[in-house]
């Protein structure tokens, strides 16, 4: 059993907090076995875990969403956003000071760090740090084991809080004891740099930026010039024996042929899924930007400029290699951007729902929301014409292979909304993403488009958290009577 797609009913309960009905409405959580059981939803009362047993408690976060609550009406979605936005502190931040601060992030229901995963879930926390000195060094932990994960081995997406066990052992690629999965993914390098450039930028600590940021961005470096691929195929390959596909790479662990022409090469997609072709769009933005970052870090804060010109020189070069290589002609939306290429002129045409993607690039900053071939992409992503864009009589969205055909993520609607300036378009994604709760009050990792009581992982903080700074972003950018038209 893949426990990052299904945990058992008895923990929904336990993380749910069942208490007495007021005004609530009947709803089913499905077991592994697809029988489901009734339950009751409680708009009045938390579904956060009891005072005393939360991981991490912020004053500046809960004094947000007391202030939150109180602008909206709606009732359902004020309860939303309280059991949401602290999710990822109230269940999977384990801070510590271990030769000084340190913070270990679960994903949720997976006990291991990614870097993906981590990054994002304590990102929307980044803008209250100044008011709160407790979360500012939680952050400053996350930030710092990021960087020494990434010392640990620039290839691997997930680790262990130390030395220990993992169900991937066997996995054939250089496994260490400190990992719990080794699939390559560009975008592992990539959030860790925007966390703490995103911090240093609103707090002013740069204290964060010493010798351990120092090795970390080496390593970058030196990784994603490896993954160009110019002169081998590079150090790393991974095989895993597995009945899924997605789970390895074909031709001995090395993936499908690339032709070196100035992109990254990444063995897997923000999914975990294996890509097809191996210069995968989205995070090759990402890395653009990234390496852009850490330029101005490097200049300002390091005062080394040698190690900053080598970031700039290699963001030119795959930018310059993404004008050329990514954008593709469509017979019905006009040019835009393929999700895989392999610079041999193959591309792959679709979308999926996790970030980074297509339709998230202009989350991430990485294009320009108004960029005429990203909005063309971004019709396309949410059409028909995407494999992996589905529609039913719950919802509308993307998903992907990683769980397959009809089950749309909420992510990808939440990216929807990010992305959007139409008002009509975001109060749509909320009031889908409310109606696709099953009535627990938290976000799921997916659901079937016609039947929301068919879900996954009923405990994933990042797709949590994501929620509440969805809607935290649009009440602070004034949107709370559109919010309060649901």
């Amino acid at each position: 059993m893949n426990f990052r797609r299904f945990i058992p009913v008895a923990a929904f309960v336990l993380l749910l907090g069942i208490g007495e009905k007021v005004n609530a409405s009947s709803h089913y959580v499905c077991q592994q076995d697809n029988t489901k059981v009734a339950v009751k939803a409680d708009y009045m009362k938390t579904n956060r875990p009891a005072v005393n047993e939360r991981l991490f408690t912020s004053k500046a976060v809960e004094a947000e969403i007391q202030r939150v609550k109180k602008m909206l009406r709606n009732r359902k979605l004020a309860w939303m956003f309280e059991n949401c936005f602290p999710n990822t502190l109230d269940t999977t931040v384990h801070y510590r000071i271990m030769d000084g601060d340190d913070t270990f992030v679960y994903t949720g229901d997976i006990h291991a760090m990614w870097l993906r995963d981590s990054g994002a879930q304590v990102y929307p926390y980044v803008q209250l740090a100044d008011k709160d000195e407790d979360l500012k060094k939680m952050l400053r932990g996350v930030i710092l084991r990021q960087f020494k994960c990434i010392n640990i081995d620039p290839y691997a997406n997930a680790f262990n809080d130390g030395p220990g066990e993992s169900e991937w052992l066997k996995d054939l690629t250089k496994m260490k004891p400190e990992l719990h999965e080794r699939k390559w993914e560009i975008d592992s390098l990539c959030y860790p740099i925007r966390l703490a450039y995103y911090y240093w930028q609103t707090t002013g600590d740069d204290t964060i930026f010493s010798e351990i940021w120092m090795d970390a961005i080496r390593n970058v470096l030196q990784t994603f010039k490896e993954q160009q691929r110019k002169d081998s195929l590079g150090p790393y390959r991974f095989q895993r024996v597995t009945v899924v596909a997605t789970d390895t790479q074909p031709n001995y662990g090395w993936g499908n042929p690339v032709k070196p022409v100035g992109l990254i090469a990444s063995a897997f997609r923000p999914s975990d899924d294996a890509t097809i072709f191996q210069f995968l769009v989205p995070s090759n933005f990402f890395a653009v930007t990234s390496l852009r970052k850490a330029a101005d870090v490097l200049t300002k804060i390091n005062k080394d400029e040698a190690l900053a010109k080598e970031c700039i020189d290699l963001a030119k070069e795959v930018e310059d290699a993404l004008k050329k290589y990514a954008v593709v002609p469509h017979p019905e939306f006009g040019e835009i951007y393929a999700f895989e290429v392999d610079g041999f002129g193959t591309q792959s045409l679709m979308d999926d729902a996790n970030v980074p993607s297509l339709l998230a690039m202009a989350y991430l900053g990485d294009v320009d929301v108004n960029d005429p071939i990203y909005q063309n992409t971004r019709r396309y992503v949410w059409s028909d014409s995407n494999p992996y864009f589905f529609k039913g009589k719950a919802g509308e969205g993307i998903g992907g292979p990683h769980i397959g055909y009809d089950m749309i993520w909420p992510m990808s609607i939440m990216m929807k909304a990010f992305t959007s300036q139409d008002d009509e378009e975001i109060k749509a994604c909320v009031k889908m993403l409310m109606d696709t709760d099953n009535e627990m009050g938290f976000i799921h990792e997916s659901f079937h488009k016609d039947d929301p009581a068919k879900f996954t992982r009923a405990w994933f903080a990042w797709q949590n958290t994501l929620f509440g700074e969805l809607i935290l972003k649009l009440v602070n950018e004034g949107k709370v009577d559109l919010l309060n038209s649901l």
